[in-house]
């Protein structure tokens, strides 16, 4: 096992920019792979019908079958277990089910538009409801977007769909019916999108390789005297949509709420926050602005060894231990050993799975049973709090592939195998972390963490030869 003895601080030659800049799109096996998939839970389950919700900011199941989010309205996606389904939009997104990836009905449902837009058609929400193939005496399962997974209440009974809606479904299904929470069906244990194909691993990888590049670009603008909406400003690139807001902060942070990138200019000595995120991963770095320690407040001069190199060690123990078949309690209790909670004051699961959404859901807890998978995507997302001082991260992501899967991506992708190939060499080569070979990096910045980010050619890595030297 890693000590804070194997991590140094040292010159270390920076990763390439890998991003392939041409977006993969999902094919139509893929998109029928996906469907058939939820039809067989369905039946697993004994459901009757699926009611998927979506907005904008919380459509990520709707998006697993359909290929598209309802832009600023909500949505319904209506599946039956007879094969039967609907498309329940409002006003600007009805055209776009002709182009959904998964074939269906279209109902029209101005109650979903904008406020004050048209509402008139004569409908009401129940009688959009039956039309949509509601009725009673059925087992209904509703997706949000959430998986409650707490112990002090039924969650299966817990909704994150907005009442006008399930108030409704519950009358339609009646005495004789069945309403829960079906999001597990989704992104719970063995949910059908924790796992991917190498079409999907392509898809993601384009995203999680963007937000990669994009931060390293970031960190080679830092200097003293930039702004943090310059920072912003080379975080987001190519149009896409951000998974999550994106941070590009020098100094205090959140002041008057304030959210988003300012004038704000970096000093030496500011804490840095960087965070960039697409549709597949994302990127952050944290660290100070500084050349050498000197330059930081006295009482944070320690920060490197203090707060960094158990943050890194603990970094390199996830990225050597995790493999295909562990369970998720495993892996928790591996970070809990090194990086103890008590200690440097984590509180959020120590990786989580990823798709479109920034965070899909974790099996990564305490006590889990989750067995982690082949074809899984996981964010490193670790998060230590030392008080009194900055943070530190490298969150980025990587992919799990048992061996079957590894030759098959080696078949279908070779250009993703070439970068996943080149991106495994340099952490091995230049950062001298071990991979376990199920681990296949999405982006080329994995491990790479800069501490004191005015110094550009110096990072964290393990010792040299530190394996040899233990036997490993």
């Amino acid at each position: 096992m890693k000590t804070l003895e194997d991590v140094v601080y040292k010159q270390v030659s920076e990763p390439k920019e890998d991003c392939s800049g041409r977006p993969v799109l999902l094919s139509d096996e893929t998109m029928r792979e996906r469907y058939e998939k939820v039809l067989a839970r369905m039946k697993e389950e004994k459901i009757d019908t699926l009611v998927i919700y979506a907005d904008l900011e919380h459509g990520s199941n709707f998006e697993y079958l359909t290929g598209f989010l309802p832009r600023f309205e909500e949505a319904l996606l209506v599946l039956h277990s007879n094969g039967q389904n609907y498309m329940v939009m409002g006003n600007e997104n009805l055209n776009k089910v002709p182009f959904s990836r998964v074939k269906a009905t279209p109902v029209h449902a101005p109650c979903f538009s904008l406020p004050n837009q048209p509402m008139e058609g004569g409908k009401s929400v129940l009688d959009i409801l039956k039309e949509a193939g509601i009725s009673g005496n059925a087992r209904i399962g509703i997706v949000g977007w959430k998986n409650f997974t707490g112990s002090q209440e039924d969650n299966r009974h817990l909704f994150d769909v907005p009442s006008y809606i399930v108030d409704r479904i519950r009358l339609l299904a009646g005495e004789s019916g069945e309403v829960f929470n079906a999001a597990y069906i989704f992104i719970g244990n063995k949910g059908v999108r924790c796992r991917n194909n190498v079409n999907e691993l392509e898809h993601y990888e384009f995203g999680a390789a963007l937000a990669s590049d994009c931060m390293l670009k970031a960190m080679n603008r830092l200097e003293v005297g930039v702004s943090e909406m310059e920072l912003g400003d080379t975080l987001n690139a190519y149009g896409q949509k951000n998974s999550v807001v994106t941070i590009a902060a020098s100094g205090k942070r959140f002041s008057k709420a304030n959210l988003y990138p300012t004038e704000n200019t970096v000093k030496v000595g500011d804490p840095i926050s960087l965070t960039i995120g697409y549709k597949g991963g994302l990127s952050s770095r944290t660290g100070y602005a500084a050349e050498q320690s000197f330059q930081l407040p006295v009482e944070v001069r320690d920060y490197v060894d203090v707060v960094v190199k158990p943050y890194f060690c603990a970094y390199a123990v996830w990225l050597e231990q995790i493999h295909c078949g562990m369970k998720g309690d495993e892996l928790y209790q591996l970070i809990e050993n090194v990086l103890p909670k008590a200690e440097y004051h984590w509180s959020l699961c120590p990786g989580h799975l990823t798709a479109d959404e920034e965070w899909m859901s974790s099996p990564v807890y305490d006590g889990s049973e989750e067995i982690l998978e082949s074809g899984m995507l996981f964010q490193i997302d670790i998060i230590p709090s030392v008080n009194g001082y900055g943070g530190t991260s490298a969150e980025s992501t990587v992919a799990l592939a048992d061996a079957a899967f590894r030759e098959e991506i080696k078949e279908k992708a070779p250009l993703l195998w070439k970068r996943i190939e080149e991106r495994r060499n340099y952490i091995e080569s230049e950062l001298h972390i071990r991979l376990h070979p199920d681990v296949l990096p999405m982006c080329s910045t994995v491990a790479y963490l800069r501490p004191l980010l005015l110094s550009k050619n110096m990072a964290m890595a393990l010792s040299p030869n530190l394996h040899e030297a233990k036997g490993e």
